[in-house]
């Protein structure tokens, strides 16, 4: 466990989180929740988000972080395709997505650290205690009631991630323990010092959103291993850099977009703050532009170290800065014994600088499947190797190179969008006839959403209300940054519209491809 964890100016000691924890797993034990029951969590940065999950880990129960900007239709799909039968969810959220909760299921209400709650001044909420909300069960007063648990540990199940596919609906992918590889422990523990390099004196900074994968993953691996680990509640670029100074960080994790936001601070900050402590900078979570990598390579050494990851495969690749220099654009080798090979697709292998469908096996993680829909698990898998959309090739050496994607998905800051989605809801706004979402370059953000419209004939569609219709419906990041009117959308023989050729238009000149 952890020596210390902090946040802000609260410092927790290590045995009082694992004390915490053994309360949570007592609570949760004593209204029926036990192995492979699913627990959701739609909560900021906070240590409650730890207490919860290492609790969860202790019972054998799925933990399941939900993106807290959800609306109650995003919310809802995900309570009710997991069968979650609890949600501990901030307080000041409560009264707004109450009815996405199903009935019968358990609601304990966390109030927001005051920190998390500046950190996101900008998002109106309602009051913790809104006479609106459902009866609930308050979370610290609930959990201090409870004796520790002190029964058997039992095996750990992980994270229940939530990802897309070209339809749009999020697949919940679980983590099976049929077929485990007889040496799994070792061969994560390999892969976690591959991809994180935690040593027990590591001193680790997270600032990137616990409902996320990659940092869901690294948080949870930090808090196990780490000396100290320093949460914040939301990234800011020099409060990074403060945060790094002040406590002697050793590892960070950063998605691409964090790279460009620290490199846009001036000179005078940046020259401010002691950075000499860190030793190990793990990136993923989006494509890492080799000028962005080798503009922080420059400043902060030889200490980025990027990987490819899925919530489905875990972490896969990683590439030190040395070899980033070398080979500009690649994600690296295979971790351990994790397995790359790449197929067209007629399922004929292919050799090296042959593009084609990336397949993966890394077992270091337990083996997976599509929470009820085992059939879109079996169409991904090519001799147990599983493929989840990405185009690329390995060089001769066995460095892969990422090249495009095969579905729609955007990854926008280090965020998964999945155009069907936004599509579907524009879909039903009067006047739409048909549209098409994808993303372009951004030079922050990686990629960003456009959506084009074609109206109906005859009836006027205005693009700011196509704005305010899609914000009453998503979460803000998936309304696209530029919505557009277009007569006619390019369409392929079959009717299918040619979103291809619209996309192409503002790649040609990006010199990649995602």
């Amino acid at each position: 466990m952890v020596a210390a964890l902090q946040y802000g100016d609260e410092r927790i000691e290590g045995a009082e989180i694992a004390r915490r924890a053994a309360c949570v797993a007592s609570g949760l034990r004593s209204i029926g929740i036990g192995e492979d029951a699913v627990v959701a969590l739609v909560m900021r940065n906070a240590p409650a988000l730890f207490e919860i999950t290492l609790a969860c880990n202790r019972i054998g129960a799925f933990h399941c972080p939900i993106d807290w900007r959800f609306k109650v239709d995003e919310l809802s799909y995900i309570l009710h395709d997991s069968g979650a039968r609890a949600v501990f969810i901030d307080a000041d959220l409560l009264a707004a997505l109450a009815p996405a909760i199903p009935l019968g299921v358990t609601v304990i209400a966390v109030e927001p650290a005051p920190l998390a709650l500046q950190a996101y001044r900008n998002v109106a909420s309602a009051a913790v205690h809104d006479p609106a909300a459902p009866p609930v069960t308050h979370y610290a007063a609930w959990r201090d009631a409870q004796i520790p648990d002190t029964g058997p540990e039992c095996r750990p199940r992980g994270r229940f991630a939530y990802t897309s596919g070209t339809t749009g609906k999020p697949k919940g992918v679980r983590r099976i323990a049929e077929g485990l590889h007889p040496e799994q422990p070792r061969l994560l523990r390999e892969t976690v010092k591959a991809t994180f390099d935690y040593e027990s004196d590591a001193r680790v900074h997270l600032s990137a959103p616990l409902y996320h994968g990659a940092p869901n993953l690294y948080g949870v691996q930090a808090m196990l291993t780490a000396a100290l680990v320093v949460l914040d509640p939301r990234f800011d670029a020099e409060g990074t850099l403060r945060a790094i100074a002040r406590h002697r960080i050793t590892h960070l994790y950063l998605v691409p977009t964090m790279c460009v936001r620290l490199l846009a601070l001036p000179d005078d900050v940046k020259a401010r703050y002691d950075l000499s402590s860190v030793r190990f900078v793990a990136c993923t979570g989006a494509p890492f532009a080799p000028p962005v990598k080798e503009a922080m390579i420059a400043w902060w050494g030889p200490v980025i170290n990027e990987s490819y990851a899925s919530s489905e495969t875990g972490m896969v690749t990683v590439i030190s800065s040395a070899d980033a220099l070398r080979k500009p654009g690649s994600v690296g080798r295979p971790v351990s014994a994790a397995e790359v090979r790449i197929y067209d697709d007629a399922g004929r292998r292919l050799g090296p600088g042959q593009t084609g469908n990336i397949h993966v096996r890394q077992p270091a993680y337990a083996d997976f499947t599509y929470h009820n829909r085992p059939e879109a698990r079996a169409e991904i898998d090519r001799e147990g190797l599983a493929c989840v959309g990405d185009i690329g090739y390995l060089d001769d050496e066995g460095f892969l190179f990422i090249c495009d994607r095969k579905s729609d998905m955007v990854i926008s800051g280090g965020v998964n969008i999945y155009p069907a989605e936004v599509e579907n809801a524009l879909a039903g706004m009067p006047g739409v006839a048909d549209c098409a979402v994808f993303g372009v370059p951004h030079a922050e953000f990686g990629e960003a959403l456009v959506a084009v419209i074609e109206p109906t004939p005859g009836v006027p569609v205005d693009v700011e209300a196509a704005r305010a219709w899609l914000k009453a419906r998503l979460a803000s990041y998936k309304v696209p940054k530029r919505i557009e009117l277009m007569n006619a959308l390019p369409r392929q023989e079959s009717g299918k519209i040619h979103k291809r050729r619209l996309r192409d238009a503002y790649w040609q000149d990006a010199g990649r491809r995602i």
